[in-house]
Formats: structure tokens, C-alpha cells, sequence
């Protein structure tokens, strides 16, 4: 989920702590998400509603562009971005393209990934992972720390 409205900066904002500057939660979950390896990405560009987006294609485009932009800096492949990354438009204000297809958001639609509603992409685009029931158990370990006595 990215904010449409004056967030959205900070929200991909790669950040430095050096600088002491905060990476943003939508840059850093990208990020997380793609060194987990996670094979499945679906982008709600939310508060469509707001003042800042008004529903507006253009706004609605330089989002899309810069997230897809910003999700290859972090790990993506550029292609997989291109081709299999729906970016939804959605207000989860208003409601709109959350179950039910919106008045206005259904006007904004992108020709490479079909739009559709955020209930139908998890229902549809998603699919289950490949499960290995003959490989190795993995788990995560705590290594043991030693006493200071």
C-alpha cells in the first residue's frame, strides 16, 4: 500500500541512518518482501479520493511509474514489475475497488494489468506457493547465548 497523498513521499523515501534520515515503510516493506522471497506483489495506490490525487489519471500514473521504479531499485526484477505487478487504485475511505468497483476509480485503468478490485486480485491473481513435502524441515534457530558468570 502506498498513500496517494503528500505521504507518499516519505513512504518511498529510500532514507539514509547515517543521516539520520528514515527510510520509508513502503520502501523498506519492498524491500523486505523481495529478500524473503516472495514470488507474488500486488500495489494498492490508496486515497485516491484525496485532494492531492482527485482522481486524477496523471496522478495516478506518476505514482504507478515511481513505485515500479522504486520497487526495481530495491531488488525487483524490472520485468517482473512490468508485466506480472498489478497497481490497484483503490480509497479505503470511500471504498472504492476494495470488493466492488468504484465511480471513479474504474475509469482508471492499466493497459499492460488488468484493473480490478482488490478482493479479486488476492481471489484470482494470487495463487499458492509450491509446497516441497519432501524437503528438509527449515526453521528458524536461536543460536544459545553464553552467561557472563
Amino acid at each position: 500500500m502506498v498513500p496517494v497523498d503528500g505521504n507518499f513521499t516519505t513512504a518511498i523515501q529510500k532514507g539514509d541512518h547515517k543521516a539520520s534520515e528514515i527510510q520509508g515503510q513502503t520502501h523498506k516493506h519492498a524491500r523486505l518482501i523481495n529478500l524473503l522471497g516472495v514470488k507474488q506483489l500486488i500495489v494498492g495506490v490508496d486515497k485516491m479520493y484525496s485532494d492531492t490525487a482527485g482522481y486524477k489519471k496523471e496522478r495516478y500514473d506518476e505514482i504507478a511509474n515511481q513505485m515500479k521504479h522504486m520497487l526495481v531499485r530495491v531488488g525487483w526484477e524490472d520485468d517482473f514489475v512490468q508485466k506480472s505487478v498489478p497497481i490497484l487504485p483503490i480509497s479505503g475511505w470511500l471504498g472504492d475497488n476494495l470488493i466492488n468497483k468504484g465511480q471513479e476509480v474504474t475509469k482508471l485503468k492499466n493497459e499492460k494489468i488488468k484493473v480490478t478490485t482488490l478482493l479479486d486480485a488476492l481471489n484470482d491473481f494470487g495463487t499458492l506457493p509450491e509446497r516441497k513435502v519432501n524437503a528438509p524441515l527449515c526453521l528458524p534457530y536461536k543460536v544459545p547465548t553464553r552467561s557472563r558468570a
